[in-house]
């Protein structure tokens, strides 16, 4: 896939504030599980960037083959804690909000496993993967993910 546009180029000021606020909320999360959401929004939005990228991170970061690929059916696989079907519901609520409002079970589950502080700043996180998987999937996006690692230590060297 050919880029339609680069926006970092586009919009270098922004996209850098964009960028190193993403780092800061994802740091804000534990690793493996900031992944684990990361890959389930791109899942369903049907990113490939970010798929591939994710899906790198969360092998570096310890995650096993089986639950990277089992994640899309993580309801029915046994390999996940409650803590992780938790989040990932969330992820899956709040990512799907357009096909209607389902969101409240999904938060019923996850105040049982995280704090209000947690839930804040996991609600950010995806948040902010969903908005780089319409950056990538809109412009058509695609970057090496030693590409993409080199530029978050930097954002957060700023």
């Amino acid at each position: 896939m050919t880029a339609k546009l680069n926006p970092l180029t586009a919009a270098p000021s922004l996209m850098k504030e964009w960028h190193r606020t993403s780092v800061l909320i994802a740091s804000s999360v534990e690793p493996g599980l900031s992944e684990l959401v990361k890959i389930r929004a791109s899942q369903i939005n049907g990113c490939a960037n970010c798929l591939n990228m994710h899906t790198v991170f969360a092998r570096e970061h310890g995650e096993t083959e089986q639950r990277i690929y089992l994640l899309s059916a993580w309801r029915e696989a046994p390999c996940y804690t409650d803590r992780e079907r938790a989040a990932l519901g969330w992820t899956e609520a709040l990512t799907r909000l357009s096909e209607g409002h389902t969101h409240e079970s999904a938060y019923e589950a996850l105040k049982v496993h995280f704090t209000e502080e947690e839930q804040v700043k996991l609600t950010l996180l995806i948040n902010v993967i969903n908005g780089w998987n319409r950056i990538a999937v809109g412009f058509g996006g695609f970057v090496d993910p030693a590409a993409a690692k080199s530029a978050a230590k930097a954002a957060i060297a700023r």
